[in-house]
């Protein structure tokens, strides 16, 4: 009777897809040049389904993924598995590989390539992701949205669309979406220029913050949530752009000024917590403990015979950001002096972009030659620093010879999501990798989508990939709502109290 069933499963597997594989072909020794290149990926069990074509376009293609006596046929010039079927064969599979085949057809003749595997982790994956989309150009920043896409399948919705409170000449910009411990009921963005202002959604309820200040160098700016308390430190940053004619990489984006504060959320309290004006203190994150920030400072003294942007622009490749923490206590909400984690500037490099896994064992960061927004860096790498040990190594398994940045770390630390520009060196897409207990990483696969070819096609960049345990419930149009407003002011405070 089990192997009655077996052959129905199968049965009803290769019926659903309602394809068949080709019965004469040639082989060939080579692995297929898929893209997205999902050859000997690990995946969570509950990730959506892989689809690929031919980097090369062909006539036909046709494959099969198997595991044990299941199997799932698809064919046609893409490769899209059907949902369930991909539901079930993945559940199956949990722990161990899927074989994959891939035939495809040119000038009539079909070739079957070597087989790869597809490992199916018994880990799974938080079900939801959001970023910022935004197109990579130096001409407009309103047509951006942040959106939040479902990993368990291909559905993705805007939580807030720029151009809701953009009337003409008045734009604004939105960034830095946030969570607390992935929470999206706990989240915070920012608006710039037209009716701007930090929106704050607590538990249901939805408000503007007015965070500037006398006593503040900016409004916040990149925000990191404490893991429990009502509790957010932003840096504060006098923000600059320059534009490159010969150099790489296109774009200079500098702070000529940073420093931290920290707002209670409850009382509407900020104070500032590091503001030495020869340090650009930015990109705070908290461990999961709750009791020490960590962040990037970069030490610069200007020296007066000119205009400070003009002197810092000229100067930016001098700028080299270092990795502190400060010791905090929840109880008392006081901050302790700042140590020094990583010290880049010694191998003469940079370091930024802090964030340490749920278990609160290891540090990764983005580490190129100078500067600070390494997204536009051709050069900028993926670090890991193991906390238990202080020993930091390149992570050779995530990187490619373009941009690696904007990382983050899923809920129960198995996986990382991070933005890379690998495929085109223009485009931010977010890729995924799993994480073992000693930090090593699996070979990163792309984000699946219904059509393999889409982000071929979609000239966006994907920035600040977060993940999420669920969707943002509130509508866009509510948001949009609050930012009208005027927003609450913050009163300023010596420090912070109970």
């Amino acid at each position: 009777m089990k192997n009655l069933f077996q052959i129905i499963a199968v049965a009803l597997l290769l019926t659903a897809c309602g394809n068949k594989l080709p019965s004469t072909f040639s082989d060939s020794k080579s692995l297929p040049q898929i893209y997205p290149d999902y050859t000997g990926v690990t995946i969570p069990v509950n990730m959506a389904p892989l689809t690929f074509e031919m980097e090369k376009p062909a006539e036909e293609m046709a494959a099969s993924f198997t595991f044990g006596s299941q199997q799932i046929v698809c064919s046609g010039t893409k490769i899209q598995p059907d949902a369930g079927d991909w539901r079930e064969l993945a559940e199956a599979a949990r722990g161990k590989a899927v074989k994959v085949e891939v035939y495809a057809r040119n000038q009539g003749r079909w070739t079957r390539y070597k087989p790869f595997d597809i490992i199916v982790s018994p880990d799974s994956i938080d079900p939801y992701i959001s970023y910022r989309l935004i197109a990579p150009s130096y001409v407009t920043y309103e047509d951006l949205t942040i959106s939040q896409r479902c990993l368990e399948d291909y559905e993705e919705s805007v939580v807030y669309d720029n151009m809701l409170c953009t009337e003409g000449p008045a734009g604004q910009c939105i960034n830095c979406h946030n969570y607390q411990q992935y929470n999206p009921d706990r989240m915070q963005f920012h608006a710039r220029e037209n009716l701007g202002g930090t929106v704050i959604a607590y538990d249901g309820k939805v408000r503007k913050i007015n965070m500037k200040n006398d006593n503040l160098l900016s409004a916040g700016v990149y925000p990191a949530w404490h893991p429990w308390l009502k509790l957010i430190v932003y840096s504060t940053d006098k923000t600059q752009q320059t534009f490159h004619t010969v150099n790489p990489n296109k774009i200079e984006v500098y702070d000529t000024k940073s420093d931290l504060i920290a707002f209670d959320v409850e009382k509407n309290e900020v104070t500032n917590i590091e503001n030495d004006p020869n340090e650009l203190e930015v990109f705070p994150f908290w461990a999961p403990d709750g009791k020490t920030l960590y962040y990037c400072s970069a030490h610069f003294e200007y020296q007066d015979t000119i205009d400070p942007g003009v002197e810092f622009m000229q100067r930016a490749e001098q700028v080299k950001y270092n990795l502190y923490k400060k010791s905090f206590n929840p109880e008392t909400l006081q901050f302790g002096p700042r140590e020094i984690v990583f010290d880049a500037s010694a191998m003469d490099k940079s370091a930024t972009f802090p964030r340490i896994s749920p278990d609160g064992r290891y540090l990764m960061f983005t580490l190129a030659e100078y500067g600070v927004f390494h997204i536009w860096h051709h050069d900028a790498d993926l670090w890991l620093m193991d906390l238990n040990t202080g020993e930091a190594r390149a992570m050779a398994e995530l990187n490619s010879p373009d941009t690696e940045s904007y990382h983050s770390w899923s809920s129960n630390g198995r996986w990382v999501v991070f933005s890379s520009r690998r495929y085109d060196g223009n485009f931010t897409r977010p890729f995924f990798a799993h994480v073992d207990i000693s930090g090593k990483c699996t070979k990163p696969f792309e984000l699946p989508c219904a059509d393999p070819d889409y982000h071929r096609q979609f000239l966006r960049s994907y920035n600040i990939p977060e993940f999420m345990k669920g969707p943002v419930t509130i509508p866009p149009h509510e948001f949009a709502g609050v930012l009208k407003s005027n927003g609450d002011p913050v009163t300023y405070v010596p420090q912070l109290r109970k």
